[in-house]
């Protein structure tokens, strides 16, 4: 843990400490509350700079679906904002915070931009990088600026915002971010069968998302992951779910349309409305994985139609639960023992390509494994380049990308 601990209040306090930083050659830890703290490589700092005191809705604009936050505005705070005018953030940012052994709902808006955290809506509504309009930002040259705007059609050629968005902190420090907004949707429906295999459930899954059903998130829950959602009401028996949401009579149409498809596959049940959010809350934020637990738990990126494959073949040397989102393409893997993150990565590697993050591990285990997918030798040049144009001496979260 860092001992020195900076909390700027404004973008000019962010720059003078950065500048302090760089003329003492100080690396710097960026963080929000913290709650990501256990993301990604531990960083090499001796001091912290906390945006927590750059908070607040600057500017808000429903009509115009565009909404302007400070960095360090806890996520509670704008979604209750958007809550009381029907409206919502259409990536569905999930909340890591249990996962990592954090409390729940302390996330702030800077640490889901710079992690690029998205839900289960991404397979529709994309991630969350593409909901970002603009940002004001200071470099690790001590550089305050800014990028984007505040209009969704904005065009300023290469997308600095969209290019922040993932990177960790390790580029610049956010300050100020700019997002668009959806209306909310008025009522939601998910549809579930039950018992099935994991390569059975990929198939209907795809399926469904390929219906004229518009199915906004597709998961499955195998056996025993289904019974730690919604404290234990869906049962141990695997569930394989669907969610449709809008205007009521469309959900009830196409409900029934696609619930009538299904059949033909097993017995469909239902979900409404508040019970369907509770539910996709526990998928969007991993829940069944979360809680006092200090098991490996990896996330991995894979095609869609060969998650089932990817898992199987790693079964076959590895203990492991299994929670599958994206239509199959997002699966989060908890291991029995061990990191494995070779193994991990040649399996997928052999079937169809992809990537695997360490999710949560112990510090010794994020200090000696690789926890972000290796990058291409030409991929890895253009991050050295970005880095060495925005952060030249390297005190922005230094070590945290490995």
């Amino acid at each position: 843990m860092q001992s020195l601990q900076h909390q700027p209040q404004t973008a000019e306090d962010v720059r003078d400490i950065v500048l302090d930083a760089v003329a003492q050659a100080t690396p710097l830890a960026i963080e929000g509350t913290g709650t990501k703290h256990f993301l990604g490589k531990p960083v090499q700092a001796a001091a912290t700079l906390s945006t927590a005191g750059l908070s607040g809705v600057t500017l808000y604009e429903p009509e115009e679906l565009v909404l302007s936050a400070r960095a360090g505005t806890p996520m509670a705070e704008i979604e209750a904002v958007l809550k009381a005018r029907g409206q919502r953030l259409e990536f569905e940012p999930l909340d890591y915070g249990p996962l990592l052994g954090q409390p729940a709902g302390q996330g702030t808006l800077g640490g889901v931009m710079s992690c690029n955290l998205s839900g289960p809506r991404r397979i529709k509504q994309g991630a969350a990088r593409d909901h970002i309009l603009g940002v004001g930002a200071v470099s690790g040259r001590g550089e305050i600026y800014k990028a984007g705007g505040r209009v969704v059609k904005n065009v300023t050629g290469f997308d600095l915002s969209k290019g922040l968005t993932g990177a960790y902190g390790t580029l610049s420090v956010l300050t100020d971010i700019t997002i668009k907004v959806m209306p909310d949707s008025q009522s939601e429906t998910t549809l579930l069968l039950r018992d099935m295999q994991d390569d059975e459930a990929m198939g209907a899954l795809s399926a469904a998302m390929g219906s004229p059903g518009e199915v906004s998130a597709a998961a499955h829950l195998p056996y025993g992951v289904a019974g730690r959602v919604l404290d234990g009401a869906l049962g141990k028996n695997a569930a394989t779910l669907m969610r449709l949401e809008g205007f009521g009579p469309s959900v009830k149409a196409r409900a029934a349309h696609l619930g009538a498809a299904l059949e033909k596959v097993g017995r469909v049940e239902r979900l409404e409305d508040d019970e369907s959010r509770a539910l996709w809350r526990d998928v969007r934020d991993v829940t069944p994985f979360a809680g006092p637990d200090h098991r490996v738990v990896w996330r991995l990126s894979v095609t869609p139609t060969r998650a089932a494959d990817v898992v199987m073949a790693l079964r076959m040397h590895i203990a492991a639960d299994a929670l599958y989102d994206w239509q199959g393409g997002l699966v989060f893997l908890r291991l029995e023992h061990g990191v494995e993150a070779e193994r991990i990565r040649a399996v997928i590697a052999a079937h169809g390509g992809g990537h695997a993050t360490l999710l949560r591990a112990s510090m010794d285990e994020r200090l000696t494994n690789p926890v972000f997918q290796p990058q291409p030798a030409a991929l890895a040049a253009l991050s050295q380049r970005l880095k060495q144009q925005f952060d030249p001496v390297g005190i922005l979260n230094p070590g945290r990308m490995g």
